[in-house]
Formats: structure tokens, sequence, C-alpha cells
């Protein structure tokens, strides 16, 4: 008899997966009836919302294992008293990646470059570099430091905000400064480029409105990995049609953006669609956080990553 029950949407992680002895894998995307009545571990499917995890009201669940390491409105769909971890360690390359080839892109003309050579014009144009540009790094977390670390070959001046003020260190292991969110209009006030990787929260929704947009200088550039509703949008859109600034977003407000949105129109704009932590290393970074779950459940240890609940 297996002493572990683990639900898996149908997204190829069970075949990732493979056999482990004493766990039955299920296969269930939270739609339709449960399989079973009781789950040690849960995974929801990546997309779809947090409004899917209603249907764990109807099954125990002992650990909700999201795919995201973003967990923004969750608590408001998750049943009261089931602990839930997020999926620190998986999307943290991924997302570092995109935000530096979006920053490069954005810097050296690329979307620019890729409109002349369809249209077959061989254009000569100079664009500003990334080297020596002041960089701004807007949280402090596993993301932020993957930026840093890919971000030391390029010769920055770096400066690192977060919520509070600290010492602490760099992958790389080396002692670094961060300032506090306190210091945000200064450090807007001094910045070429800012790299935006915070939680959506209360106190970071809307953080960069009218007047932090505002604190940029001229030429500036907006570099949104983190959520949509952490830029006002419209504001945004104000500086971008006005040719003051330039933006470069993985992720917006609203999201999808609809066809007609004007930020689609606006020159100094370079667009994904929230593709940062989706790449070919998500599924087996995936599947190594769920076998390391699967041995603490076994073990009797809390899991990783828990950030919601408590754990008995």
């Amino acid at each position: 008899m297996s002493d572990l029950v683990v639900s898996l949407p149908g997204e190829g992680l069970r075949e990732a997966l493979g056999e482990v002895p004493g766990v039955d894998f299920v296969e269930w995307d939270l739609t339709g009836a449960a399989p079973r009545e009781r789950f040690d571990i849960v995974v929801p499917p990546y997309w779809g919302g947090a409004r899917q995890l209603a249907a764990l009201a109807a099954v125990e669940t002992r650990l909700v294992q999201w795919q995201s390491i973003g967990y923004n409105g969750v608590a408001k769909h998750l049943p009261a008293g089931m602990p839930l971890a997020n999926a620190a360690t998986v999307h943290e390359a991924s997302t570092a990646e995109l935000a530096l080839a979006l920053t490069l892109a954005a810097q050296r003309g690329i979307p620019e470059f890729v409109r002349a050579g369809d249209a077959h014009r061989w254009e000569l144009r100079s664009f500003p570099s990334l080297a020596d540009r002041r960089v701004l790094l807007v949280g402090y977390g596993g993301v932020s430091k993957a930026i840093e670390a890919r971000l030391a070959g390029f010769e920055v001046q770096l400066t690192r905000l977060a919520r509070t003020a600290r010492e602490d260190r760099n992958l790389a292991g080396e002692a670094v400064a961060v300032r506090g969110f306190a210091d945000l209009p200064e450090a807007l006030a001094d910045a070429e480029i800012v790299l935006i990787a915070v939680p959506l929260t209360d106190e970071t929704r809307g953080m960069f409105g009218a007047a932090e947009l505002a604190a940029l200088p001229d030429g500036a550039l907006v570099v949104n990995v983190a959520r949509g509703p952490v830029v006002d949008t419209d504001a945004l859109v104000a500086e971008l049609q006005a040719g003051r600034l330039r933006a470069a977003l993985d992720v917006t407000d609203p999201e999808p953006l609809p066809a007609d949105h004007p930020l689609w129109e606006c020159s100094g704009a370079l667009i994904s669609p929230h593709v940062g932590g989706d790449s070919t290393a998500m599924l087996p970074r995936m599947v190594a956080l769920i076998q390391r779950q699967i041995a603490r459940l076994r073990a009797g240890d809390t899991p990783e990553n828990l950030v919601i609940g408590d754990w008995a």
C-alpha cells in the first residue's frame, strides 16, 4: 500500500517524475471529481489562477504545492487552514534571464532592428549601452539576486532596494548594502534603468505611480518582471506616449493585455506575455522540488517554501 498520495496536473510532471516507490501519483487538474478523498500533496495546474483552489474544500490535503513563486490572491480561494508552499527555486533563473534579455534588447535597440529587418531596411543607429548605467534593483529576493548575478559581468552601477534597509548577501556570498523602500524617491531620481522584482502585496500595489515615474530621469528604462499591478498602467502609458520613458514588460495590468490597449501602440514599450518563469528550466526544477517535498513529508520534516498556513 502506498504511503503517500500525490496529485499532479496533466502538464508532463507525471512522466518527468517517473516511478517513486511508496508514492501513488494520481492525475487531477482540480476540475471534475477528485480521484481520492485524501492527498498528501496536491500540485495545481501552472495556469488557471487561484480560483481553482476552491475545489480543495471537498478533500483532505496536507500540502498544496503551488507552481509559481508569486501567490497573490491565493489565500482568498484556498480553504482555511490548508498549508501552501510556493515554487521558490524553480523560476528564479529563467525570470532573471528574461529580465536581462528585455533590458539588453531595449537598451541596444533590438526591437527597432527587428522591425527594420522585417522590412529589409539597413538602418544604422546608435543606442545606449548597458555598461556604465546606473541600475536600480527594486526587491531583493530570489529573483532579484538571480538578476544581480547575471548583471555582474555588465559593468553597471547597481543600487539595491527592498522593503527594509539591511546588509544582505548576494548569490556569491558577498555582503551587500540594501536600501529601504523609504529611499525610493531618491533612488529613482538617480536611476537610468529600474528593474522591478517585488512580490505583489498591499504595499507594492501601485508602487510605481505617476509621482514615482515622474521622479525618473528622461530616457530611463522601466523593466517589470514582478506583477502588472505594481506599476500604474495609465501613468506608465502617459510617460511612454510623451516619449520621456521607456519600458520593457513581462507583466501588465490588465493581463492578458487586450488587443486594443494603448500600451501596444507605445513606441518605447517592449512587451512579452508573462513568460519569465516559463522556460525549459521549469519542469526539471519543479520535479526536483516535488521530490524534495516528498522526502520531507516522509521524514516528518516541515516542507520547503511554506508561505500560507502552519505545519503541524
